[in-house]
């Protein structure tokens, strides 16, 4: 019999017209990570660009999920865009730290920190110094 794993929550919130809040719940998995990667193709297409993943309610988090991660903030990069993880649980931050996402993906403790980083980047497509 399969082990019941705790169900993956996603809730959707707009802070901003470009800025899309998700506050994730559950184990982010082999299992579980497509459910957000949909989540956040759904939030591209409507032309958000920043996205708050709010990783408190998520106790355990492998490869899976930060493939997720990664792979939208390099999407939404060159937009520009951003990606910001707020309040990890001390497991998930743990990996974060160890792969060296949390050196590519800024963490931050609350929803207003990672908006001040959104405000704090320069607006508009990154054009190369000539």
């Amino acid at each position: 019999m399969p082990i019941a794993q705790n169900p993956l929550s996603i809730e959707v919130t707009l802070e901003r017209e470009e800025v899309a809040l998700l506050k994730v719940a559950g184990y982010l998995d082999v299992d579980t990570a497509t459910e957000l990667q949909h989540h956040l193709a759904n939030q591209l297409h409507h032309g958000r660009r920043h996205f708050l993943l709010d990783l408190s309610g998520v106790p355990f988090m492998d490869s899976s999920g930060m493939n997720i991660i990664l792979r939208v903030y390099q999407e939404v990069r060159e937009l520009p865009g951003s990606v910001h993880i707020i309040s990890p649980a001390p497991a998930v931050l743990r990996v974060l730290d160890l792969t060296g996402v949390s050196i590519t993906v800024p963490v931050s403790d609350s929803v207003e920190e990672a908006l001040a980083r959104v405000d704090a980047q320069p607006a508009g497509p990154s054009v190369p110094e000539a």
